[in-house]
């Protein structure tokens, strides 16, 4: 792609992510109209010296080749992959199949929180239906009844220590699921109640649960939006970049590993994201940057998802926690990168 199709507010097809004026980069400043990332303007000098063309139309072929070999190269800086790999990632995470496949079914029903709240709710619903609230969420009683079933009442005990389950919002897993459910087309309100769709209730008497779990993460990935659950800025790249986070466990996730870890990796393929963070007064941008990040992937997706298992570290003298990370045998069964080694 040349540059003068490449509008200001256009995405970079460097795989950054970024808008082409914000590219990581780095640009030279002396001609506003001139803008071209200083890095490549010197290895495309390097590569003409010496050399002669006939004719505009060689030269042109030589830069396109020449890009295109460069765009194919891995890159320390996105873990191994390439330019045209990670630009894959992020646009077309759910259309690329000689980077990753997303299975369709499962071999069998697989273990993960999301899975087991709709299970709850599936079976509230039944042939029957569940009757909302006057708002439409879900009633307070199933959701007292699904908090207990799924924390288990220790945990229950210890997170309405200080207040019950009063409406839907309360319970924000439960919340979440029933959300994206409705956006998977799984779940949806009909002769005001709650039913299972058509399509839901044909996977689940052909498949069972191991056909609707793969909806429910691709759902998760792409429509759902990440930034409801929490405080933080929008920064969606975040989100847009989780195929870029689940190939970072695939390859990395063997073993347990610090959340630094993979934040370290994050930003190191994402540094720009850090002028998308305003400075608060208690953090500074990378840091909140950080905690965003870990909270939003690791936490509430891989975890929620059930692609990665957490183990929690309490930091001395602070509220706040440390994480480790591994990945779960689903994540190599649910979604299968081609060519990738673990490490």
């Amino acid at each position: 792609m040349s540059k003068d199709k490449i509008g200001r507010n256009d995405p970079y097809p460097c795989g950054s992510g970024l808008k082409y004026k914000k590219c990581c980069q780095g640009w030279r400043k002396d001609s506003p109209g001139d803008q071209i990332p200083t890095d490549i303007s010197a290895e495309i000098r390097q590569a003409l010296e010496g050399r002669d063309f006939e004719s505009l139309e060689d030269a042109n072929a030589f830069l396109e080749a020449y890009m295109q070999q460069r765009d194919q190269q891995p890159l320390d800086d996105f873990s191994g992959l390439s330019t045209e790999q990670m630009h894959r990632m992020l646009y077309y995470p759910l259309d690329s199949p000689e980077l990753v496949r997303f299975a369709e079914t499962l071999a069998g029903e697989p273990e993960a929180p999301i899975l087991t709240l709709f299970r709850l709710l599936a079976e509230a619903v039944g042939e029957q239906g569940l009757k909302p609230t006057a708002k439409g969420n879900l009633p307070r009683n199933f959701c007292r009844e699904a908090a207990l079933a799924y924390w288990g009442e220790e945990t229950h005990r210890d997170r309405t220590r200080y207040g019950n389950i009063n409406k839907e919002e309360d319970f924000s897993d439960l919340h979440v699921t029933r959300l994206v459910a409705e956006m998977a087309g799984l779940l949806r309100k009909y002769k005001s109640r709650f039913i299972l769709s058509r399509n839901c209730r044909s996977l689940l008497s052909r498949s069972g649960y191991a056909a609707i779990y793969p909806l429910l993460l691709q759902t998760y990935s792409r429509e759902f939006n990440w930034a409801y659950r929490d405080g933080y800025p929008d920064l969606s790249l975040v989100q847009q970049s989780f195929l870029f986070t689940l190939y970072l466990l695939h390859r990395y996730g063997d073993q347990w590993r610090d959340a630094k870890f993979y934040e370290d990796r994050f930003l190191q393929a994402f540094p720009m994201m850090l002028e998308e963070v305003p400075p608060g007064p208690f953090s500074d941008p990378e840091e909140k940057l950080r905690t965003c990040y870990t909270l939003r992937t690791l936490i509430r997706f891989s975890e929620f998802l059930g692609l990665a298992a957490l183990e929690s570290i309490p930091r001395e003298d602070s509220f706040l926690k440390d994480y480790r990370v591994k990945k779960t045998a689903l994540l190599e069964e649910a979604v299968q990168f081609q060519g990738f080694q673990a490490v």
